[in-house]
């Protein structure tokens, strides 16, 4: 009968130990290789829809782009129709303003010397009150002069 040596199952240990350990190894390689996988189909995935999207988004900003510069220029016409209009006030106010006023105020002395006032343009004078603390007090009640 052949006996075993103390080295010899040192040896046996050592190498069922590395065979467990090469074991391991190769399941977390494995595992590994299915993460690298899975997160390439990923990437392919959001790359394929990003595509479109972005093409999607810089059409929208080219239109976007191109409505500002149509508001930009409204903006700019109205601004000189603004200033346009406020010079031809300023010069209507001038020309004319000054002359009219004066001429009413003519026509209107001319009426009041040639016609003088009559008594029913005038205004009526409306009855006295007599107020106390807030409360207007009733006709009845009033002295009489």
């Amino acid at each position: 009968m052949h006996t075993v040596s103390g080295g010899e199952v040192a040896g046996i240990l050592v190498a069922v130990f590395w065979a467990i350990l090469v074991s391991f190894l190769a399941v977390a390689l494995a595992r590994l290789a299915q993460t690298l996988k899975a997160t390439t189909k990923l990437v392919a995935d959001v790359t394929d829809q990003a595509v479109p999207l972005l093409a999607e988004a810089s059409t929208a900003v080219r239109s976007a782009q191109t409505q500002i510069d149509r508001v930009d220029a409204i903006a700019s016409d109205v601004q000189e129709v603004t200033s346009n209009a406020s010079a031809l006030s300023t010069t209507v106010a001038s020309t004319f303003g000054g002359p009219l006023v004066k001429v009413a105020a003519f026509g209107y002395g001319v009426r009041r010397a040639l016609g003088g006032r009559k008594q029913e343009d005038l205004p009526a004078k409306s009855p006295r009150r007599n107020v106390i603390v807030g409360r207007t007090v009733p006709t009845a009640r009033r002295k009489r002069k």
